[in-house]
C-alpha cells in the first residue's frame, strides 16, 4: 500500500511539474525553441515563442483591387 501511494505521489509531482504552457487558441505550445515540425508564430507572455504546427498557423491573403477602379477609369 505504501508503494502505490509513494507511486502515485511522484507520478502527479511530475505531471505538474512537466506540464507546457498552451497558446494559439491552445494549438500551440510555450517554448524557448520550436520543434523541427513546429513554426514560431507568436511570443507568448513570458517571452519564449508560441510554437504551433503549420497547419494551424492563418494565411494572410492579399487582396485585389477592385475592378473599374479609379486609376483605370480616369480619363485625363
Amino acid at each position: 500500500m505504501k508503494r502505490i501511494l509513494l507511486v502515485l505521489t511522484v507520478s502527479l509531482l511530475l505531471a505538474q511539474v512537466t506540464q507546457a504552457r498552451h497558446c494559439w487558441k491552445k494549438l500551440g505550445r510555450c517554448r524557448t525553441t520550436c520543434k523541427d515540425s513546429e513554426v514560431f508564430y507568436l511570443l507568448c507572455s513570458d517571452e519564449t515563442k508560441c510554437c504551433v504546427n503549420p497547419k494551424h498557423v492563418p494565411v494572410k491573403t492579399r487582396s485585389l483591387p477592385p475592378t473599374g477602379s479609379l486609376e483605370t477609369s480616369a480619363v485625363w
